[in-house]
């Protein structure tokens, strides 16, 4: 797979980039199965599209959630996503 730049992404893959990095469960490793992007392009394109402040509290949570990093993991966390989670199809939370 490609790597991509972030103008090469619709708005709506970059918010999609976004959310994963945000979410705890979601490892970098998904991210980069899903868009190409590495860890290091994730936070270049967090910094470029978050506001200062939120960036860095991203980066103190990111730092401090061993889900993030699959080699970090406790074992027995093989998913994504929460069990709970509703599915998410075309970047739209479908009812259940």
């Amino acid at each position: 797979m490609e790597i991509l730049n972030s103008n090469n992404f619709t708005i709506a893959q970059i918010d999609r980039i976004i959310e994963m990095a945000w979410e705890d469960r979601t490892p970098f490793d998904a991210i980069k199965f899903q868009f190409g992007l590495t860890e290091s392009d994730v936070k270049a394109l967090m910094k470029k599209e978050l506001k200062f402040k939120s960036y860095i509290l991203w980066r103190e949570r990111v730092e401090n959630c061993k889900t993030k990093h699959v080699a970090k993991r406790v074992e027995g966390i093989d998913r994504f996503k929460c069990n709970l989670q509703r599915s998410i199809t075309n970047n739209k939370i479908s009812k259940r």
